[in-house]
């Protein structure tokens, strides 16, 4: 039974698109899905399915009827994850803060067209490496501070983007094991 990631996007951002992470659980299970845990208050859930080829469609058409609006969804497998971690560029630099280096999850890989214009945003003293449907953009300076558009890849890109930090994916990737784990 694969474990999957979902990543919802712009979930309790501002004050919008506001879901109880127990609410969130509680759905999930009436989905069908095994053993859901959340992390944190922006919509990432770790879960058991039957399905080995799930689709976000069908979690985001539960959310809009349960909670009236249409929120994003990014999925990833553990197996999935555990690839994308190893797979971090910045992986082998001391100078990196997992806290500011923002893994941006695609929810299809993208055309070239986009990359092309992702390319071409002006990059202060951000750092950004593409890997298939995995931005890593690192804010030496915070994202709070930079110019950089990450919140605008998604409409770049013409695909559902979420963004997590190095320290969220690593927590995710720790509770997608431990599922795994608890299977065998």
């Amino acid at each position: 039974m694969p474990v999957y990631v979902s990543l919802l996007r712009g979930v309790n951002v501002g004050g919008h698109n506001k879901i109880k992470m127990d609410a969130l659980r509680e759905l999930y299970r009436k989905m069908g899905f095994h053993d859901p845990r959340t992390y944190v208050q922006s919509g990432n859930v770790v879960f058991r399915a039957d399905q080995k080829n799930l689709k976000a469609a069908v979690i985001e058409d539960a959310i809009e009827r349960a909670f009236g609006f249409r929120a994003g969804v990014v999925l990833r497998t553990a197996a999935e994850l555990r690839k994308i971690t190893k797979s971090n560029p910045f992986a082998a630099r001391e100078d990196i803060n997992p806290a500011l280096l923002l893994v941006s999850f695609l929810a299809e890989a993208p055309a070239k067209p986009g990359l092309d214009a992702l390319a071409a945003l002006p990059i202060g003293p951000e750092e950004m490496h593409i890997a298939g449907r995995e931005i890593f953009i690192y804010f030496p300076n915070g994202m709070g501070r930079s110019k950089f558009p990450w919140a605008s890849i998604d409409k770049i890109l013409k695909t559902t983007a979420t963004g997590r930090n190095l320290r969220t994916v690593t927590m995710l990737l720790q509770m997608a094991e431990e599922m795994e784990a608890s299977l065998q």
